[in-house]
């Protein structure tokens, strides 16, 4: 993620030699079957010294949460939205990067030096979820705990997985379960059961969610430094620069048989899209199951991608041939490729998008059907709305005064954006 808690990057922009276009291209998906690849060694690196610990919080009873039953969405007739407002929820947060749930009322917020909190009737709870901050690397502004997902069976088996940056800086995959506190997660649990070196600091992605499938995706950035050096978007056996899909309940972990490059020798078998800078937030819309990915540009264009649920996988996003629709190292060749639903450039202060989520809460019937993504730097919100023609009309539709690192969604549907700066979770309203 270029510009993700990293203005620094504005200064290491130079000129471009020029490079052959790879020629990796997605193929049409095989007939395969479940596989479950080695697992790369443990770093066993002493951790890096803790980052300064937020400030205490006002407790409160630390309850248990009784799982709720999430209601359907009920339809909407969906218009393009014109503003939206927001709300505080909750404050007190160190560098809050993350929000989600685990199928009930309450809201788990991820801070970047390792702490997953709990918000609980309004007000962050004393007791941190799970404290990592010993274990993650945070050293780097785009390094830290990126990311957290719950096992869709999280009520019966108590599984939930984390992304965060190890101590030589690679990408760690780990599990691990609640105790018999439903507030506090076994922080003896842990079980690291993949991790992806990285060549820079920088483009971590940090971005892991369940599909509608069941499946773990997870968004990897391209490694970092500037024009993916090591090209390594468009390179079939990196990791780096894709989205992956795997397999939790096998272990180490599996690959789905339906993954699209299975049996490719050219191509690993966890790739399920290519062509990614940097991914630092997608989302699934709760609806239709539809993918949305924000890729972070890197000189001029950010971008929003869209997949379809009833699409073939497999797709290139372009990165580094294309920047968003613009070409940028190659011979411009655009076959094979798939373009972002939107785009924008760094005119009037933007740097870095901040992918969101598709609308599809109760309590603000007039934003239904649209997707609202922003800009880090100058705290811009946009929605994008569909057309009968296939194309997607985006409109600005507020702006904030702080750095927007992320969105989340709750059971409900309800959204939320994350304040960085202030430490303050909001409500979209």
């Amino acid at each position: 993620m270029k510009r993700f808690l990293l203005l620094a990057l504005w200064g290491m922009v130079g000129c471009r030699a020029a490079v052959a276009p790879p020629t990796f291209v997605p193929i049409p998906t095989p007939t395969a079957v479940s596989i479950a690849p080695t697992v790369a060694v443990v770093d066993t690196a002493v951790p890096p010294t803790a980052a300064p610990a937020p400030a205490d919080p006002t407790a409160v009873p630390t309850t248990a949460a009784d799982p709720t039953a999430v209601p359907s969405p009920t339809p909407q007739v969906a218009q393009p939205a014109t503003a939206v407002a927001w709300e505080p929820v909750a404050a007190g947060f160190f560098k809050p990067i993350g929000l989600t749930h685990a199928g009930d009322e309450r809201l788990f917020v991820v801070e970047q030096h390792g702490l997953i909190s709990i918000i609980q009737n309004g007000q962050r709870l004393a007791t941190p979820f799970l404290d990592l901050v010993d274990t993650v690397n945070s050293n780097s502004n785009e390094q830290g705990l990126l990311g957290l997902a719950f096992h869709p069976d999280y009520a019966t088996n108590g599984r939930f997985y984390v992304n965060y940056t190890g101590g030589n800086g690679e990408t760690t995959l780990a599990e691990y379960t609640v105790s018999s506190d439903p507030n506090v997660a076994d922080a003896a649990s842990g079980r690291v059961f993949l991790i992806i070196p990285q060549p820079y600091a920088n483009h971590n992605g940090g971005q892991i969610a369940f599909g509608p499938d069941g499946y773990l995706y997870i968004g990897m950035g391209d490694g970092g430094s500037q024009d993916d050096p090591q090209n390594n978007a468009q390179n079939g056996n990196s990791l780096l620069g894709k989205i992956l899909r795997i397999d939790v309940d096998q272990a180490p972990y599996g690959i789905p048989a339906d993954n699209p490059f299975v049996g490719d020798d050219g191509v690993r078998d966890e790739i399920w899209a290519v062509g990614l800078r940097n991914p630092w937030r997608f989302s699934f819309d709760k609806l239709t199951g539809d993918l949305f990915v924000g890729d972070v540009g890197q000189n001029e264009w950010e971008e929003i991608n869209w997949h379809a649920a009833d699409s073939p996988s497999g797709t290139n996003y372009g990165w580094r041939l294309f920047e968003g629709t613009h070409c940028y190292i190659g011979n411009c060749d655009s076959a094979n490729l798939t373009e972002p639903i939107g785009e924008y450039n760094h005119a009037g202060g933007h740097c870095s998008v901040t992918g969101g989520y598709i609308y599809r809460g109760q309590d603000a019937p007039a934003l239904w059907g649209n997707y609202f993504f922003a800009d880090y730097c100058s705290g811009t919100l946009w929605r994008l709305f569909p057309q009968e023609n296939g194309a997607w009309l985006r409109a600005e539709v507020g702006r904030a005064d702080f750095l927007i690192a992320s969105f989340g969604e709750d059971a409900r549907g309800e959204l939320y954006l994350l304040s960085q700066s202030e430490g303050i979770v909001y409500r979209l309203r």
